[in-house]
């Protein structure tokens, strides 16, 4: 199944693999509020257990440097694509309000990246992507 949309997690490629494994997962846990559509409904088993919904769609994660992440970063805010970022600096902060402190204090050309979340119309996440290789 081919869809409209595009989710794509593009995690700097220096870092150290539970690093990267944890910016991807925070990144997804963004890109989840989205739009009310980019989650699907709830799994239940044969033995009637629930268990989350999950996103409707594959998610692509791509590996980049630094300038490459700050050109998606940019790419992605010219066309107001739902965009969740992770700094390097969110590493050091132990709760939510510091995170966020962390990034408010730091112009947006200055933010030193190690990740980003895109979701939106799968030929504009592929304009923001253009050029990156998967990761792996």
């Amino acid at each position: 199944m081919r869809f409209d949309t595009k989710i794509a997690i593009i995690v700097r490629t220096d870092l150290a693999d539970w690093q990267k494994l944890n910016v991807t997962a925070f990144l997804a846990s963004g890109l989840a509020h989205a739009t009310d559509e980019i989650v699907g409904k709830p799994y239940e088993d044969a033995s009637g257990n629930a268990y989350l919904p999950m996103f409707r769609e594959p998610v692509l994660v791509h590996g980049a440097d630094a300038p490459a992440l700050a050109r998606a970063r940019a790419r992605a805010l010219s066309r107001s694509l739902p965009t969740a970022l992770f700094t390097e600096d969110l590493f050091r902060t132990g709760n939510e309000d510091d995170n966020r402190a962390a990034v408010r204090a730091v112009e947006a050309d200055a933010l030193n990246l190690v990740g980003l979340g895109i979701y939106g119309p799968r030929s504009q996440v592929d304009k923001v992507t253009k050029g990156l290789k998967l990761h792996g």
